[in-house]
This record gives C-alpha cells, sequence and structure tokens, in this order.
C-alpha cells in the first residue's frame, strides 16, 4: 500500500512542505531515498526501537519511503515520527483516512516519546499557507506553534498518542494562543534599568540618542567605568517590538533553536553578546547546514561588541557588510539563503592593553607603539561605520554613595517612542527605511539641511579638530536624531555642536 505523510524542512528562515511517501510491497528491504542525510538514515533504528516499545514494528516486508522533493536536501531526526506513522498507516498497522490532513514533526526516543525540534514557527506558518487541517509536534514545541492561527496545533509526549488520535480511539485537544494577549503581556518584561546606573549622565545621554535614531556606537573607557552594564539597558529604552518585529525575530530563534521550552514568542528586543573568541561563520551565519548566526539572532535588537579589539580581523570585516545592507546571503552550490541582520552594533574597548591610557589617576603602562598597534586592530572601514564615539570615564566616589536615583528606563523610553515616530513618519514613503540611521546621501541632502552659523560650526570643526571627511555624513544624521528628540523641525547649531563631540575616534592621533 502506497499513504503519503508530510513533514516540513527548513530554508533559511522559511519552511518548506516536504511529502513522504511509504510503499510497503513484497520483498524484504528497507530503502530510504530523497536525499536524507545521517540523522534521517539513522531513523530506521529509532522507528525500530520505539514501535517495538509501543506494540508495533516495522512490517518484514519491502519498505521504500521516499522523501520529496527530492532535491532537496533533508536534515535533523525530526522526520522520526513523520516516517513511522507512514510505516505503520501503509503497513495497515493502523488507519490513513486522516493522516494525509496533517503536517506531523518530532524526534523519536526509544521508548517513542518524543524530543523537541527547531524551527516550529516556520513549520506552522507553511502548514497554515498549504491549507493543512493541523500540525502535531512535540508538545515542547506546541507554544511557539500556536500563535498562528486558522491551524489546530496538536502538541503530544509520544508516538502512542499519535497512533491512538489518527485510529479515532483518543481526542487531542489544540493548544489555542491568544497571540495579541500574549505579545502584549510580556511586552515591558525587562530585566535591567537605567535607574541603577550611578553617574555617567553624559553616555545615558548618548545612548538615548543612538537608541533614538539606531544608531551604531562605541564606549571607549578604562575597566570597570561601567560600559558593560550602561550597554545592557540599551534594550529597555529602545521601542517595543510590534507583532510584525516579533514574529520574524522569533522565527530567527526558532530555527536556531533559541527558544525556550515555555516561550511562544520573543516579546522583548534581542540583545546578543557573543564573546570575543567566535568564528566569522558564528557571526554571520552559514556552515555546512546554514544556521543563522549571531548578528541575525541580534536582528531587532542590539549586538554588542565587548573588548572589540580581541575579535580576530576577519569576524571584524564580516561585519561591514550587513551593517550597511541590514541582510545577509549565504550562497552554497544549490541554493542560497537570506537572513535578516538588521541590528544596532554597540561596542565597547579599553583604551589601550593595560587598560589606562588617558586615565585621570592611573598611569598607563603602554608604550605609544603598544597603544597604536592596539587601535590599529579596528579598520577604518569598521569605525566609519560607527555614528556616535564615547569617551567612558570611572565614576567618582561621591557619585557611587548618592541615594538618588536615576531618571528610570520607562522616562527615556517615552522620549526615544516620539523620535522614531517622528522618523518613521519621515520615512514613509521609503520601504525598509525606519530611522535617521538608515540614510543615504540623497536623503541626507534633503532632509539634513543646516542653516549658515551651522555650516560655519561644521567647517571649523572638520578644520581645528582634525575630523575625517567621513565624520560629516555621520554628524548631520546624529544632529538629525537630536533634533528630534528636542522635537525640533530643523537642524540647530546646538545640535551639530553635541554631535560633533561623538565623533572622538575620527581627531588626529586620537589613541596614538
Amino acid at each position: 500500500m502506497l499513504i503519503k505523510t508530510y513533514g516540513s524542512a527548513i530554508q533559511g528562515i522559511d519552511a518548506i512542505t516536504i511529502t513522504i511517501e511509504v510503499n510497503v510491497d513484497k520483498g524484504i528491504n528497507f530503502l530510504l531515498v530523497g536525499l536524507p542525510d545521517s540523522a534521517v538514515k539513522e531513523s530506521q533504528q529509532r522507528i525500530d526501537a520505539a514501535l517495538k516499545n509501543n506494540g508495533y514494528k516495522i512490517p518484514g516486508k519491502k519498505v521504500v519511503i521516499n522523501m520529496a522533493p527530492a532535491d532537496i536536501r533533508k536534515e535533523g531526526s525530526a522526520y522520526d515520527l513523520p516516517l513511522a506513522i507512514g510505516i505503520l498507516a501503509a503497513s495497515g498497522q493502523i488507519a490513513h483516512q486522516n493522516v494525509k490532513n496533517y503536517v506531523i514533526m518530532g524526534e523519536l526516543s526509544l521508548d517513542g516519546s518524543l524530543q523537541p525540534i527547531k524551527g516550529a514557527l516556520p513549520i506552522a506558518i507553511e502548514t497554515r499557507n498549504n491549507g493543512f487541517t493541523g500540525l502535531i509536534l512535540p508538545e515542547e514545541n506546541a507554544a511557539e506553534a500556536a500563535i498562528v492561527d486558522k491551524i489546530d496545533v496538536y502538541g503530544i509526549n509520544n508516538i502512542k498518542e499519535a497512533i491512538d488520535f489518527f485510529n479515532g480511539e483518543k481526542e487531542l485537544t489544540p493548544l489555542i494562543i491568544n497571540t495579541r494577549e500574549e505579545f502584549y503581556a510580556s511586552l515591558d518584561n525587562y530585566q535591567f534599568d537605567f535607574e541603577d546606573v550611578k553617574g555617567q549622565e553624559n553616555i545615558k545621554r548618548a545612548l538615548e540618542i543612538a537608541a533614538a535614531g539606531s544608531h551604531n556606537a562605541i564606549m571607549v573607557g578604562p575597566p570597570g567605568s561601567g560600559k558593560t552594564m550602561l550597554t545592557k539597558r540599551i534594550p529597555s529604552i529602545l521601542p517595543p517590538l510590534n507583532l510584525y518585529e516579533a514574529l520574524e525575530t522569533t522565527k530567527i530563534h526558532s530555527v536556531a533553536g533559541k527558544m525556550s521550552k515555555k516561550e511562544s514568542m520573543k516579546s522583548v528586543r534581542p540583545f546578543i553578546s557573543p564573546h570575543h573568541t567566535i568564528s566569522d561563520v558564528a557571526l554571520v551565519g552559514g556552515g555546512q547546514f546554514p544556521q543563522p548566526g549571531a548578528i541575525s539572532l541580534a536582528h531587532n535588537g542590539v549586538l554588542f561588541l565587548d573588548e572589540l579589539p580581541e575579535f580576530k580581523r576577519t569576524v571584524l570585516e564580516v561585519l561591514r557588510q550587513p551593517l550597511e545592507d541590514r541582510q545577509i546571503t549565504i550562497s552554497r552550490a544549490k541554493f542560497t539563503v537570506d537572513y535578516p541582520a538588521s541590528f544596532m552594533l554597540i561596542a565597547a574597548m579599553n583604551p589601550c592593553p593595560c587598560g589606562y591610557y588617558n586615565h585621570p589617576d592611573k598611569e598607563c603602562v603602554c608604550s605609544q607603539g603598544m597603544v597604536q598597534k592596539y587601535w590599529n586592530r579596528i579598520s577604518g572601514p569598521l569605525l566609519d561605520r560607527i555614528d556616535i564615539h564615547m569617551e567612558v570615564v570611572p565614576v567618582p566616589f561621591s557619585e557611587l554613595t548618592k541615594h538618588k536615583k536615576a531618571e528610570s528606563s520607562k522616562d527615556v523610553r517615552e522620549r526615544v517612542n516620539k523620535a522614531r515616530a517622528k522618523q518613521e513618519k519621515r520615512f514613509l514613503e521609503n520601504s525598509g527605511m525606519y530611522s535617521n540611521s538608515q540614510m543615504g546621501t540623497r536623503q541626507i541632502r534633503e532632509i539634513c539641511e543646516i542653516d549658515q552659523a551651522g555650516k560655519t560650526l561644521l567647517k571649523n570643526a572638520i578644520e581645528k579638530l582634525g575630523l575625517s571627511a567621513r565624520a560629516y555624513d555621520r554628524i548631520l544624521k546624529v544632529s538629525r536624531t537630536i533634533a528630534d528628540l528636542e522635537n525640533e523641525e530643523h537642524i540647530l547649531p546646538e545640535h551639530l555642536a553635541e554631535a560633533i563631540q561623538y565623533r572622538t575616534l575620527d581627531r588626529d592621533n586620537w589613541g596614538g
């Protein structure tokens, strides 16, 4: 008998329906074709043990299984359950009438229990788009898949539940989740708050500007000055995710297998902080079977690179293209996948190897050559893509002992939201553009007009402070964001003056 069951394969952050054709005929053999990888081929042993431990068996006949389309490589162990159900239906051990109406996914343990899978959300979306009645998958993935409406999502713990369901011996209850209610309930669930930070008001102001315009920023300061503490609080002042962004972010984390067991949706902007030993493939994504990298996991959120000069040069250089295009394209001989990578880059570093160059109290023990060599680890083209430079100084003891609470993240976020709303309205006709940091040369020319006093100030700054020509556009972008925060229609000289002070690293001979 020939029976068809249905599974799903992940390509990029989307899913493709896989038809699993099982034919049981005369003879003795077990053939699995359709470009399966080693994990799929090994499913025979898992299925055999799981069925025997639940009172069933692989028939002692010729079993031929084809996974179509045959030119797409099938990866992983998540096909165990649809393969097992197909074998049982084709051999007449279970009823087969309703099998064709469901997409089935799950990895089998030897006792028949199910292990969680990756990519439950894109699989659920593809299931709905192809008109299936429902999706059957491990219970741990059910909450994530159930945020997709108009399909029934059944979470099960073992293969016996699926067998009883298709035999009509047991009713399964579909999991129903109110997506909007779930999303809005955890929208303001932030772990860190700016009110915990003592002092550093100038850095808080710079980070507020960075958040308001989605500008990339770098902090330079000695150890213990608060760089990491400040950065961890940036997601709490960013505008909250909208529902579309939350679904897109959830899809990426689902494909990468980064969703927790009880989590159904990402409702807070991601904060990704890879260690400086990360490889370039782990950062941008890829591998033999491409997976999203750290920069895609930071999509719609913050990518924090602490100890920036300690990252390998090749790792830092692969950041340049995603920072411009906000997308990663990974090409292989037979296919190409695209991963979104629209993130806000925040970098932190010491000013020198010992950490105390330009420190007000402690003496630096590094030679001028050592400082220069340290800074040369960061290329000019990468710094060119960073809008805001900040020098972080240690917090004085008098500030640490103050009992007065600092401004909360909620208050800062309100100002950031108002500035972002102005930008969204401004770029309404520019598809995919939502913040000042994304402006190109044409938009800068149209939107960032300055008066004669501003032009004079900018000219003097470039000449006297030794600012590079590449700083010109960055200053205009940041000053536009400052004007938005101040609710000003035009860029004023004071906005330019504040933006100019955030180009520290462009000054001649800085850091050697």
